[in-house]
């Protein structure tokens, strides 16, 4: 823990999408996560859940049905880090 994952839909083919994302919450929180995962998923799925611990429930942090859209790595990178790690500086993505 903490997990992170990444559910969308194969037949709208945004498994690359899911796939970029993954690296990209890897690519910034390295081992701080314990696991990122993708779920295929379909109609049009795709939704970012984060469970923090072996205790806690899941939070959807992202569903594009619900905000109309697919989130800008940034803004997941600071949802993620909002929960998680509230104190963490994230660079560049903090300045922009």
């Amino acid at each position: 823990y903490p997990h992170v994952s990444i559910e969308f839909c194969t037949a709208c083919k945004w498994n690359l999408r899911a796939a970029w994302y993954a690296q990209e919450l890897l690519s910034t929180f390295s081992t701080e996560l314990g696991e990122v995962s993708m779920i295929p998923g379909s109609g049009g799925t795709f939704i970012v859940r984060l469970t923090p611990n072996a205790d806690a429930d899941e939070i959807v942090i992202w569903n594009r049905k619900d905000k109309n859209g697919f989130p800008d790595s940034k803004d997941l990178k600071r949802l993620v880090r909002d929960i998680l790690f509230p104190a963490r500086d994230l660079g560049h993505v903090d300045r922009h």
